[in-house]
């Protein structure tokens, strides 16, 4: 097995160097650090300026502006001066593309530079060419020569470097020679590092991100393989890149980020919310908050992985009990004894009533398990829904199929079977695997995931082919904390490919467990039930209001289940890194937007006014349109 974290099972943080960005750390035995990025036009001091403020009393730590000129660069120097002036001494990161004359200038000002190995010297217009040895080692000489008087001053002048790559803006040379995949992302960046290392500079970390958190995952873990390979101990920055608003946002960014801090890697994250900066700040505190001052645990050994983590591949299980859990993950929700089998509850899990009969949609929960003891009046419900699609069991007897919990003398075969793993261990079921049963998996809050992959190793040593469904109960307060931690508690088994349920169980409304559950699948790629938004976060080069236009396009195209729909700010954040969307909304130049269908540009220089509606046209071209229901056209 490739080695990419210290240990699978139980927490060990990955040891790195300290990289210093100002007077802050990163790496080494530092916290795990919190930063964000401007969305003010860089020549506008005071927006910017003031907008950093923000950011700093939300608690951020190290703050982004973009550079993208010469211009901008230089007056960065303004920038620090007024914070200066007003007490402010937070350490100041310039974001460079495309011009090495920028990085050069920001470098005086800054503490920190980030450039991006796909666009610093290589072109990107998709050509296809195949590359000789010697034309490909002449590519990496005309790098040598652009970088290297860069890292010489970052040396000279102690400044920190980030070589960030993006997973849609490689290199056609990296592009024709790795694909489009996280191994391309990988060599792309350690092109740069070795470089960084042939002159002695080490100040330098990494980040590999993508908008799609299973490929995000992928290639952080090979980065950390690789580095192990070439003894390598630089430190990560992690994050999901253009994860949206709202739920999706936080979702999509917390299941990426969460699952690699559970492994152990990471050392500076920034949460990518299409939203003013300062409220990335707190999400990404509640993020690692489980993991600044965790001590490693090793108690547990390690063991050898029977699939490959840089790659998905779905566990292969049975469709036990007669249900089709291997076609998609399944949704559960509970039935309490404070609660009512009513028209809300219902309502609350997807189900809408007419007359005496429910329908569901794509975001209807698939089963309830019923935890009382039902009157005559829920019975009749359960007979309409069940007529709806909707599947339910109960613990107390009854329902579809018998739901117990695992008990060590008893031997059960077609059941759903609940399975405390921080009670039980795997040789406590080993007679009961390939019986017809469905195993619901809970553990503790600490280390849920190293739970799971015992149980995934154990069921792979005896041959199981059950499906599981992973629960989590949590009766916390701040669901969006909750929220943040089932993104990857979850969410991270299913994008390596274990899970056939999730069930999340609260204090909170049904709808809002139903919702999460749903948002947490679409965001896997692994059940898709409605529009996929890549929208970029803003930054100085943006052309446009991302946070109204997103809003504005979402209202009109949120009912085209399964269209990904990209909206960039810029032409940086545009055909790149938009890697794998079906249309895109990207801004050319002040008032104007172009249009693409997938990577190919198809629109060019359309009035801002006219975007939405030819935006529709394209998708009504394309045979992907379809008429929203009567239900939203109000």
């Amino acid at each position: 097995m490739i080695n990419y974290c210290e240990n699978l099972v139980s927490y060990q943080k990955r040891q790195t160097i300290e990289v210093m960005v100002g007077s802050v750390g990163v790496g080494g035995s530092n916290p795990i650090r919190v930063q964000s990025m401007t969305t003010t036009p860089t020549m506008n001091t005071i927006k910017t300026v003031e907008q950093t403020i923000k950011m700093v009393e939300a608690g951020c730590e190290i703050v982004r502006i973009t550079a993208q000129g010469p211009k901008e660069a230089a007056n960065l120097r303004n920038i620090k001066i007024e914070l200066q002036k007003r007490g402010v001494f937070v350490p100041l990161v310039a974001d460079i593309h495309f011009n090495p004359n920028a990085a050069m200038e920001a470098l005086k000002h800054v503490e920190k530079i980030r450039i991006n190995p796909g666009n610093f010297v290589d072109t990107k217009v998709f050509k296809i060419k195949s590359y000789t040895d010697s034309e490909y080692e002449m590519e990496l000489q005309k790098i040598y020569e652009k970088f290297s008087p860069i890292v010489k001053e970052l040396k000279s002048r102690s400044v920190a470097l980030r070589i960030g790559t993006n997973h849609g803006s490689l290199s056609d040379r990296i592009m024709n020679k790795f694909g489009d995949t996280p191994l391309g992302m990988v060599e792309s960046a350690l092109e740069f590092a070795r470089i960084c290392e042939d002159l002695n500079y080490h100040q330098f970390m990494f980040s590999m991100k993508s908008s799609n958190p299973q490929v995000m995952v992928q290639a952080y873990r090979l980065l950390s393989a690789r580095m192990s390979e070439l003894k390598m101990v630089y430190p990560l920055h992690l994050g999901v890149t253009e994860a949206g608003e709202g739920e999706d946002g936080r979702t999509k960014s917390a299941l990426g980020i969460g699952l690699l801090l559970e492994d152990g890697l990471g050392d500076t994250i920034r949460v990518s919310l299409t939203e003013e900066p300062e409220n990335e700040i707190p999400v990404a505190f509640k993020l690692v908050q489980k993991f600044n001052g965790k001590l490693s645990d090793c108690k547990t050994p390690d063991f050898v992985r029977a699939y490959n983590p840089m790659q998905f591949q779905r566990f292969e299980t049975s469709d036990n009990l007669g249900f089709h859990f291997k076609t998609f993950p399944q949704v559960m929700v509970s039935l309490n004894s404070n609660e009512f089998l009513n028209d809300t509850y219902c309502q609350q899990i997807g189900y809408q009533k007419s007359g005496n009969q429910f329908t569901k949609n794509d975001n209807s929960a698939d089963w309830v398990i019923v935890n009382k003891k039902l009157s005559s009046s829920e019975a009749e419900t359960i007979i309409s829904l069940k007529e709806a699609g909707l599947k339910i069991t109960s613990s107390l007897g009854g329902g579809d199929v018998p739901i117990v919990k695992f008990s060590r003398d008893v031997d059960i075969q077609n059941s759903f079977v609940i399975v405390n793993l921080s009670q039980f261990t795997g040789t406590d079921v080993h007679g009961l695997y390939n019986k017809g049963n469905v195993f619901i998996l809970m553990c503790d809050q600490d280390n849920f995931i190293g739970h799971i992959r015992q149980f995934q190793q154990d069921q792979i040593d005896f041959e199981s082919k059950d499906p599981v469904v992973l629960k989590k109960i949590d009766s916390r307060d701040d669901f969006e904390l909750i929220t943040l931690e089932a993104s990857y508690d979850l969410g991270g088994p299913l994008i390596d490919g274990y899970g056939n349920g999730v069930w999340l169980e609260t204090s909170h409304s049904k709808r809002k467990e139903v919702g999460f559950l749903f948002t947490l699948l679409q965001s896997t790629r692994l059940r898709v039930t409605r529009t996929d938004y890549i929208s970029c976060p803003s930054c100085g080069r943006t052309l446009f209001d991302l946070q109204s236009t997103t809003l504005r396009i979402r209202e009109q195209t949120n009912h085209l289940k399964g269209i990904k729909i990209a909206i960039m700010g810029c032409i940086v954040n545009g055909p790149g890194e938009m890697a794998d969307a079906d249309f895109g909304y990207v801004g050319s130049m002040p008032g104007k937007v172009n249009l693409y269908v997938g990577k190919n540009l198809v629109k060019r220089g359309i009035d801002e006014k006219d975007a939405d509606k030819e935006l529709i046209e394209l998708i009504k071209e394309n045979g992907a349109w379809v008429e929203p229901p009567v239900s939203t056209l109000i």
